[in-house]
């Protein structure tokens, strides 16, 4: 539940604080964004089927944005970068649904 309700404060503050977004790190905003919430959303299953450990949570968050960060760099610097970012959108994306799935299964006792 914490790495919720800390996804749930950093948007708020996002949107108080309205940051300005270099123009060079845009192409991988959202890429970064979409890694984080599968790991938050895998804490978060993890949480719940009580196996949860803070260390590997770290490391899947930090692993989970750089790698992603790399592959939407490595498409740019091939001329692809829209298919790159594309294929990790879908992969992250099959993950975080994954995810939600089994936390709701959890939730509902199913």
């Amino acid at each position: 539940m914490i790495p919720v309700l800390g996804l749930v404060l950093g948007v708020v503050i996002g949107l108080f604080v309205s940051p300005e977004v270099p123009l060079w790190l845009q192409p991988y905003l959202p890429i970064a964004v979409i890694a984080a919430l599968d790991a938050v959303f895998g804490a978060t299953r993890a949480a719940l089927e009580g196996i949860f450990n803070d260390r590997v949570f770290v490391i899947s968050f930090l692993s989970n944005v750089v790698v992603a960060a790399l592959i939407v760099f490595l498409g740019n610097q091939l001329g692809v970068g829209a298919q790159l970012s594309t294929g990790v959108v879908v992969v992250l994306g099959l993950r975080i649904f994954s995810n939600v799935a089994a936390i709701r299964r959890h939730l509902l006792g199913a």
